[in-house]
């Protein structure tokens, strides 16, 4: 048996709201002792824990005591479903957190502003000069010309809605440029990336096929860093949730990665980000 001062103690739940408890009903001490001090038994702390599981979600104190009080009360249901909501609550704030944590370093999260004409051709020339000869030589002679081939590229660019969401993805602008101006073209370290990836997609069908959402939650952690890696990204939270954007709406993306990892693979995965970002 707990005094009311020892379970608040335990618990850090002031011993004015234990004794508001008790006047509404919620919860009961166990028993009280001649001297009229409220006694909390193993049982008594176990309808407090829940009680604390459901007011971290904001539920009413009434609505709780309705809930608890309910003859047909499950109480393994409500703690399964106490977790997920927790779980929603603890990947929302773990987004924001990311956001300030951007804010704090002095990234633009909000920022629109467009590429200049300079920036596109030195990102051009650049993607050019870290092109491999044979890939180079195989688009001039898809295109034409390597001048046609350069219109082609800048034309890329000149989607204002496709250029928004890179300078979403980086913080701004000069990130985004930076970025594209430090790749290199490597084949072997591109070939290390994409094995890298392809067992993370890999860790996903497992989860999927085995329910398993940590797991699944793991692999997203594990594609935010292959993804950081990969474009040189400071936060990979805002390509990831268009990457899930673009999997839901079940386009060619979705299509070919259901292609290789199985049926539904594209979906789960959406869902697999959107849950640990707590966009669901």
């Amino acid at each position: 048996m707990k005094t009311v001062k020892e379970v608040s103690e335990i618990t850090g739940i002031s011993v004015r709201t234990l004794r508001y408890y008790d006047e509404i009903g919620l919860l009961k001490p166990t028993k009280l002792t001649d001297a009229g001090y409220r006694m909390y038994d193993g049982k008594a702390l176990e309808r407090l824990q829940e009680i604390m599981f459901f007011r971290e979600l904001e539920v009413p104190l009434v609505e709780i005591k309705k809930i608890m009080d309910n003859a047909d009360y499950d109480k393994e249901q409500i703690l399964r479903t106490q977790k997920a909501l927790l779980e929603q609550k603890r990947n929302r704030l773990n987004g924001i957190i990311e956001l300030i944590t951007d804010v704090m370093r002095g990234v633009n999260t909000m920022s629109f502003e467009a590429f200049n004409e300079d920036d596109i051709q030195k990102m051009i020339e650049h993607m050019l000069e870290c092109m491999p000869k044979e890939s180079l030589d195989e688009q001039v002679k898809k295109f034409g010309s390597i001048e046609k081939y350069r219109e082609h590229l800048s034309g890329g660019f000149s989607n204002e809605q496709a250029m928004s969401q890179v300078i979403k993805w980086y913080g701004g602008k000069e990130k985004a440029v930076e970025a594209v101006l430090q790749s290199t073209g490597d084949k072997d370290q591109l070939k290390q990336e994409q094995d890298e990836t392809a067992k993370v997609y890999k860790q996903f069908v497992a989860a999927k096929e085995t329910n398993n959402a940590d797991l699944a939650g793991d692999a997203v952690a594990k594609l935010a860093e292959c993804y950081k890696q990969m474009f040189q990204l400071d936060n990979a939270r805002s390509i990831l949730l268009d990457l899930a954007k673009e999997y839901l709406q079940n386009g060619k993306l979705a299509e070919i990665t259901d292609d290789q990892y199985g049926e539904g693979s594209a979906e789960y995965i959406a869902n697999a980000i959107n849950h640990y970002y707590g966009e669901i």
